[in-house]
């Protein structure tokens, strides 16, 4: 099976997240400059994304409310010490997974992944395929068995590989934005992101046998 058909991507080329990145730093500076409403734009634009993200590492949607809107007051607070050296979005991410990890740390969650990011239109993935042959009850079934198997897979992951794949597959972030959100090289966001794809595709495969 292909691990990569079971996750979503969905990732803008480098002009495309560059001519973004000069439009959130524009708003960035009027903010910075006293223009506190301006700060409404970047939440409209991005609290589904980050919200997202949470999501991903908690599968609590209370959690991830009160984690969301913890990261966009804690962006709030420190606006004036970004400074566009990175993109106001990998800024706002890195700050977003950050307080999830420290909530997670703290409260030991269990759950670090969601069925719902399945990708409906990959007909090729040998999941959906077996779904699709199943009647409605059989249906029901075998996604919640899926969906325990996927989390205990994702559990016996370390915090950080788990976070790198949730980045990766599932938020479409590139080895660059991660390795600056998780303060490593390149290199590690490589070697945890295949540690973690190999570790999960003989999770599931064992599953789907």
């Amino acid at each position: 099976m292909n691990l990569t058909k079971v996750f979503s991507r969905s990732i803008a080329t480098s002009p495309e997240r560059q001519q973004e990145a000069d439009a959130d730093y524009t708003i960035v500076q009027r903010v910075q400059a006293g223009d506190v409403a301006a700060f409404d734009l970047l939440m409209l634009k991005y609290r589904e994304r980050v919200f997202g993200v949470v999501y991903n590492l908690t599968s609590n949607r209370e959690d991830t409310a009160d984690l969301t809107q913890d990261a966009f007051i804690k962006a709030f607070q420190a606006i004036n010490r970004f400074n566009g050296q990175s993109s106001f979005f990998t800024w706002l991410y890195k700050i977003a997974v950050y307080t999830t990890l420290t909530h997670l740390r703290r409260n030991r969650l269990r759950n670090f992944f969601s069925l719902e990011k399945l990708n409906e239109e990959e007909a090729g993935s040998k999941i959906l395929e077996q779904v699709a042959d199943k009647n409605t009850a059989d249906k029901d079934t075998y996604l919640h068995e899926l969906q325990e198997k996927l989390n205990e897979a994702m559990q016996k992951l370390s915090i950080r590989h788990r976070t790198v794949i949730t980045l990766y597959e599932i938020d479409g972030l590139s080895h660059t934005e991660i390795a600056q959100i998780m303060d490593c090289s390149e290199g590690t966001v490589r070697s945890r992101l295949h540690y973690a794809k190999q570790f999960l595709q003989g999770e599931l495969n064992q599953y789907l046998r």
